[in-house]
C-alpha cells in the first residue's frame, strides 16, 4: 500500500461507482459507496490505534478496550472478518453494521439504509470486487488525514450530485454558493451555527473552513443541523465524522413540522444561533400548512402563513425564529419569494417593518441542480449595524458567472465581488443599491431586484413607451412651427 495524494484519493472512490454502474441507479451509488469508505475508515483507524495502545500497554487487552478507542468495533465485524468470506458477503456487512451501530450511540442509524443483503442487486463476484478496490489502500489517519479525506468525500459528494441530475439538489447546494453565504456571514469562533435543511452538511463544513482559511480554530463552533431525510442524513453524518467533527449535533426529522432543536423543560421552545444558514427546497408543495394554518406551537409564523403551495417562508420564519437577537442568516431562496403578493407579500411587508432584512443578493440563472431558474440569497440580520438600518442593499449578480456546458458556476472572482459588495454596503451603477425601506413600502414591498438595480442588458434596453412619448412632443412642436410659419406667409401674401 502506498500512501495517497487527493487526486489519487479521489479518482480511487469515484472509481468504485464504476463497479456498481448499471447494477444500481446512479442516484443510489452514494447510499453504498459512502457506506463502505465510513466502514472502512473505522476499521483502518481503530486497527492504528490498537497497534499505538498495544506498544503502549504492552497489553491485548487493554490496547482493544473500547475506552482507548474513538469508536468501538465489537469482535468478529471487522472489515478484515467479513474479507475472511467469499459467499453471503452482502449479510456479513449487514451484520457488521448493526454490529458497529449497536457498540456506538453516535452511529445510531448510520448505516440503516445501506442494505447489501441482496443478491439479486449485490452478487458476491460484485462486492467481492468492491471491497478488494477499497482495499488497494489504507486509510488510516497516517496515511489520509482527515482534512484529506474530507475534501474527498466533498468531491464526491458534488461528483454524485452532478451523476443523480435533477435528484442532486436535494443533498448538495453548489460549494461556491455556499462559500458566498459564510462569507457574508463571517462566523467567528464560539459561535453557534444551525441549519434547518442540511442535506450533505456542505454549509456546516463550509463554516469550518472559513476559520480554517482565517487561522482561527474550528473547533470552538459549535454545529446544529436537522436533515428530514435518512439517507441524506447519515450521509451527512459521516461527512462530519471523516472531517473530525464528533460533537455536530444532526438530527432527524421535518424542521417545520417537528423541529428537534429545542431548549430542556416543560415549556420547550426552538433553541436559538449566531449564525443560520440553508438552502431549503424550492417552493415545496407539502410542507406543513394544515398544521401551520391553525397557528404554530413555537410562533414561527409571528409574519403570517405562508400559501399551503410555496413553503419558502415558511422556512425563512423558522430562521428567524431560530436566531438570537443579534444573530444573521442567509438563505437560498427562489426569485418568486421577492415580489409575490398574497399571504407571502404580508410576511415580506412584516420583516420590512421589523427592518430585519440587510440584503438581497441576485445570483445567476442555471447554477443549482434541478432547476434552471435564477435563486437569489435573502440575509437577514437581527441587529444591523446603524448606517444599514432602514435599508435594504440589492445585488444584481445575474451576469456574475462562469458558462458551463450543462451548467454554470460561480468563480472565486465571483464570490469576492459579491461578497465585497455586500460588506461595502454602497451604491454601484448598475450593479448594487442601498434602497431605504421607504422607497420598498411605495412599491408594495416587492423585493425584485431589477426594480431597484437593472441588469446590464435591461438598462441598455429602449424604453419604447418614453421614446413614443418624446416623438409625440416633437410632432407637436413641429405642428406648431409650421402652423406658425403659415401664418407669417400668408400675411406676406405667398399663400392665398
Amino acid at each position: 500500500m502506498s500512501k495517497l495524494t487527493l487526486a489519487q484519493l479521489e479518482s480511487h472512490l469515484w472509481g468504485a461507482a464504476d463497479i456498481l454502474r448499471g447494477a444500481i441507479d446512479s442516484s443510489d451509488y452514494k447510499h453504498y459507496i459512502f457506506g463502505l469508505l465510513f466502514y472502512k475508515r473505522l476499521c483502518d483507524v481503530w486497527d492504528e490505534e490498537y497497534e499505538e495502545r498495544l506498544k503502549k500497554y504492552k497489553n491485548e487487552k487493554m490496547a482493544a478496550d473500547p475506552d482507548e478507542h474513538r469508536f468501538d468495533i465489537p469482535k468478529g465485524n471487522f472489515w478484515k472478518d467479513v474479507r475472511k468470506h467469499t459467499t453471503d458477503i452482502g449479510a456479513r456487512l449487514n451484520t457488521a453494521f448493526q454490529a458497529i451501530e449497536d457498540a456506538n450511540m453516535r452511529l445510531k442509524d448510520i448505516f440503516q439504509d445501506v442494505d447489501f443483503n441482496n443478491k439479486q442487486r449485490f452478487p458476491d463476484e460484485m462486492l467481492e470486487k468492491l471491497l478488494r478496490h477499497f482495499e488497494k489502500f489504507s486509510l488510516r489517519r497516517a496515511d489520509v488525514d482527515p482534512d484529506m479525506l474530507g475534501a474527498a468525500y466533498e468531491y464526491l459528494i458534488a461528483k454524485f450530485a452532478d451523476d443523480a441530475g435533477k435528484k442532486g439538489g436535494e443533498f448538495y447546494t453548489p460549494k461556491m454558493v455556499v462559500r458566498l453565504i459564510v462569507e457574508c456571514l463571517e462566523p467567528q469562533e464560539q459561535m453557534s451555527v444551525y441549519d434547518p435543511t442540511c442535506g450533505s452538511g456542505g454549509m456546516l463544513l463550509e463554516a469550518v473552513h472559513y476559520l480554517e482559511r482565517k487561522k482561527e480554530n474550528p473547533k470552538t463552533l459549535n454545529l446544529y443541523g436537522q436533515e428530514k431525510n435518512l439517507n441524506t442524513w447519515a450521509i451527512c453524518k459521516m461527512n462530519l465524522f471523516l472531517h473530525d467533527n464528533d460533537d455536530a449535533q444532526i438530527l432527524r426529522g421535518d424542521t417545520l413540522i417537528d423541529p428537534q432543536h429545542l431548549t430542556k423543560g416543560a415549556a420547550k421552545g426552538l433553541l436559538t444561533f449566531d449564525r443560520v444558514m440553508a438552502n431549503p427546497p424550492f417552493s415545496l408543495k407539502s410542507w406543513g400548512h394544515e398544521v401551520w394554518s391553525k397557528g404554530d406551537k413555537f410562533g414561527r409564523d409571528k409574519y403570517g402563513c405562508p400559501p399551503p403551495s410555496y413553503g419558502d417562508l415558511a422556512f425563512v420564519q423558522h430562521m428567524v425564529a431560530s436566531l438570537k437577537k443579534e444573530g444573521m442568516l442567509g438563505v437560498v431562496l427562489p426569485h418568486g419569494i421577492l415580489f409575490r403578493g398574497g399571504a407571502e407579500g404580508k410576511i415580506r411587508e412584516g420583516m420590512l417593518k421589523d427592518d430585519l432584512i440587510e440584503a438581497v443578493i441576485g445570483l445567476a440563472p442555471n447554477l443549482f441542480y434541478g432547476t434552471g431558474i435564477p435563486a437569489c440569497i435573502l440575509v437577514i440580520n437581527k441587529n444591523k449595524p446603524a448606517k444599514h438600518k432602514g435599508k435594504v442593499l440589492f445585488i444584481n449578480g445575474a451576469n456574475e458567472f462562469k458558462e458551463g456546458s450543462n451548467q454554470n458556476s460561480l468563480t472565486e472572482n465571483n464570490v469576492n465581488k459579491l461578497a465585497k459588495a455586500f460588506h461595502d454596503y454602497k451604491d454601484v451603477d448598475r450593479f448594487s443599491r442601498a434602497v431605504s425601506v421607504k422607497e420598498i413600502e411605495e412599491n408594495d414591498f416587492s423585493l425584485n431586484i431589477p426594480r431597484y438595480v437593472p441588469d446590464m442588458d435591461e438598462a441598455m434596453q429602449v424604453d419604447v413607451t418614453a421614446e413614443i412619448l418624446i416623438l409625440n412632443d416633437l410632432r407637436k412642436q413641429r405642428d406648431k412651427a409650421e402652423t406658425e410659419m403659415l401664418k407669417h406667409l400668408k400675411e406676406l401674401g405667398y399663400v392665398g
